[in-house]
């Protein structure tokens, strides 16, 4: 099962973590915007050049210490095919260094259209006589909302491709509450949408007890967070919101089971743009990246069981 891979990895790594890598041209080192326009001029194939140097310098500095990454596709798509193509290039440098990678894309829509994003995201397209993967990626967060012929095709998909998914259950926005926490009968909306995700991945489950069909449950909610691993010992867990959102490491200990596995929690910002806050040398940016990882891969392993 797909989740099996990452939770070895989350154990090898002793890291329940995961890298967001979505990056911004201003995100970027100068020194490498200038090398990327030099070669291509100040157009889209120059920002995406310099977004795909700047991944992969950080990713180099990182992957003995992270399970996996998490690119948001939005940040590459406003680049472009060209953009589209760094986001590809990214997913396969991070799965030759040995990282799962998760596409933050949360996708949502039914029938042959879900089928189709599926298997961009996470299958293979038939061309001609071949059968070639587009991206690759390893999971693909998706959004649940319209049900069961959402969610489907893509069931399909990870049962013969290894793969799995992430339904937004609980995010971490501020205004969640506004449609996730109303109540259909004695439950809250967001409960309801878990309980499908337990029922979605009843028979795909793997040798660590959880499913192909994990949950997107904010940091910024400890109290749900807890419930929620309480009500779906089956689903595991992405965890955003922790750092620049004002998720702390103290409220995410409900993320996990009684082995301190089960969820995984990701940063984004704080680890790429970890040069800035520390106001070193730019040229110093990955190792910056590096440190933070560090930093928060202790804090949260100091609240968790293990």
């Amino acid at each position: 099962m797909s989740f099996d891979r990452l939770i070895k990895n989350i154990i090898d790594k002793k890291n329940p973590t995961v890298a967001g890598l979505d990056p911004k041209l201003d995100y970027v080192p100068e020194f490498i915007r200038k090398e990327s326009f030099t070669k291509y001029g100040e157009t889209l194939e120059g920002a995406a050049d310099a977004l795909l140097t700047f991944n992969k310098a950080i990713i180099d500095e990182i992957y003995d210490l992270v399970p996996a990454i998490k690119p948001q596709a939005a940040y590459y798509e406003m680049y472009g095919w060209q953009g589209v193509k760094a986001l590809t290039e990214t997913i396969k440098y991070a799965q030759k260094k040995g990282l799962f990678v998760m596409t933050d894309g949360k996708r949502n829509d039914i029938g042959a259209t879900m089928t189709a994003y599926a298997t961009a995201h996470l299958g293979a397209t038939q061309v001609g006589s071949q059968m070639i993967e587009a991206f690759g990626a390893d999971a693909l967060t998706v959004n649940g909302y319209l049900g069961t012929d959402g969610i489907a095709p893509l069931l399909e998909i990870c049962e013969k491709k290894d793969k799995g998914i992430f339904v937004l259950v609980k995010t971490s926005n501020k205004s969640s509450g506004e449609l996730q926490d109303q109540k259909i009968g004695d439950n809250t909306v967001y409960a309801v949408m878990g309980d499908m995700c337990e029922k979605w991945g009843s028979e795909q489950i793997g040798e660590y007890g959880y499913s192909s069909v994990g949950a997107v449950v904010g940091a910024t909610y400890p109290e749900q967070l807890t419930e929620l691993r309480k009500r779906l010992p089956h689903t595991f867990f992405l965890v955003p919101g922790y750092g620049a959102q004002g998720g702390g490491a103290e409220g995410l200990k409900g993320a996990f089971d009684a082995k301190g596995l089960g969820a995984i929690v990701n940063s984004s910002r704080a680890i790429m743009c970890a040069y800035t806050k520390e106001g070193c040398d730019e040229k110093d940016f990955a190792k910056a990246s590096r440190r933070e990882v560090i930093r928060m891969r202790d804090d949260i392993t100091s609240v968790i069981c293990r």
